[in-house]
């Protein structure tokens, strides 16, 4: 007979996922039963700092009384009614979301995924609508060691095999370039260019900044050569980088937003479109759609993350905390720390490579009561709540340094 989930521990409820999950996530062996603010507790009851905050879907914490407060009251009145028909939610979420990020209409979604899929699909539309690309010719330019989702379309432009080994035939239509490279992007779009697409920080990849002006330079290029800036935020907005959108670091506005993870407050799936009113112009009823995207509950969820964006108070926060984290950062510089990229309160730190691998520091610093994640080789990531205070941050820092002077 198989315990109540109660009465089992950490291993049981580990080896219990072994034979009846798919085997395609690596965790840390830490089984998570509640949360709140910037701290998880285990089913023994060992807490932990949380330093990944969901790959920044937990921007404002877990279980933040504002976004709690929404969704329960949504779930006593209304959860779903599909796009058959209206709801009394959708038209608020969409107006303030278009209003925060200076665009003008929204494309609801779940997904940070079907949000790319969805960027993708309008900006082929619009090259064959607007721009007079003929029939099936349209290409995007994307950036190599990009990440933007795990679909089959979307893997076919990543330049990581093991996202995409034993994946293909994959999508055509998608031209790779160098990141932070804007002679190689202009010598890539031409006159069937439907859109460029990347990241303003590549996450994935190690929180990869790229020089100042490259977004300006990527922003005139695509504004000259006569194709959409396709700027994906699902990492890198709302709050995380000191700025509502990354992009503000350098004053640009792209054609075509993408939207996820802290659109969801850590409570549904939420993800979105937002663009220029003539570019999602080009869809019409039947060509594109979501059973649960811009339900009830999503859209007022979504509603309460922009009210708290509209504050500001989030990203102060993760501008004047991110001084904490860059400053404690440079002081382990040399103590096992090789280098490192931050903006705001996210990080993207080199061990070492004799320290361990990420995935090593990531378990010694969970045994410490840390939580982080790694991402290739001894790169680690940090993205914390930005609910977290200084002390908390400071006190994580302090026990990365104690991780990598005292090794294994």
């Amino acid at each position: 007979m198989t315990a109540p989930a109660s009465a089992r521990t950490s291993a049981d409820l580990i080896r219990a996922e072994e034979p009846v999950l798919a085997h395609n996530y690596h965790p840390l062996p830490v089984v998570v039963a509640r949360a709140e603010g910037t701290w998880v507790e285990d089913v023994e009851g060992r807490r932990y700092l949380d330093m990944l905050a969901g790959y920044s879907a937990l921007n404002f914490g877990h279980r933040h009384p504002v976004l709690i407060e929404a969704a329960h009251r949504q779930l006593d009145q209304l959860t779903l009614t599909s796009r058959a028909f209206h709801n009394d939610k959708l038209a608020e979420f969409a107006e303030r979301l278009a209003e925060l990020t200076g665009l003008d209409m929204v494309l609801p979604m779940n997904t940070g995924a079907e949000a790319v899929e969805s960027g993708i699909k309008v900006a082929r539309k619009w090259a064959y609508d607007v721009k007079g690309v003929p029939a099936d010719q349209a290409t995007i330019v994307v950036a190599a060691e990009n990440f933007h989702g795990r679909t089959t379309t979307i893997v076919s432009f990543s330049t990581d095999e093991t996202a995409r080994a034993g994946f293909g035939p994959f999508t055509p239509g998608f031209r790779i370039v160098p990141y932070n490279d804007l002679a190689a992007l202009e010598a890539a779009v031409d006159e069937t260019t439907a859109a460029v697409l990347i990241e303003p920080i590549q996450g994935e990849a190690g929180v990869i900044i790229p020089d100042a002006g490259y977004l300006a330079g990527v922003r005139e290029l695509t504004r000259r050569k006569g194709c959409l800036f396709i700027a994906d935020e699902i990492q890198s907005g709302l709050g995380r980088t000191g700025r509502t959108l990354a992009v503000e670091h350098e004053g640009v506005v792209p054609d075509v937003l993408l939207l996820g993870k802290a659109l969801g407050g850590g409570i549904v799936p939420v993800s979105a479109v937002v663009a220029r009113r003539e570019v999602l112009a080009v869809l019409r009823p039947g060509e594109h759609g979501s059973t649960f995207g811009g339900n009830p509950l999503a859209a007022a969820v979504g509603t309460a993350v922009v009210e708290l964006l509209e504050t500001g108070e989030f990203q102060r926060r993760a501008t004047e905390l991110g001084v904490v984290l860059r400053d404690g950062l440079t002081e382990l510089v040399g103590k096992g720390v090789v280098g490192f990229r931050s903006r705001g309160l996210w990080a993207g730190v080199d061990v070492d490579p004799a320290m361990g691998t990420g995935r090593e520091i990531s378990e010694r610093l969970m045994r410490e009561g840390v939580l982080a994640k790694d991402t290739h080789g001894s790169t680690i990531r940090l993205a914390p709540p930005l609910t977290i205070t200084a002390d908390e941050l400071r006190s994580a820092l302090g026990t990365l340094e104690k991780v990598l002077t005292q090794g294994a």
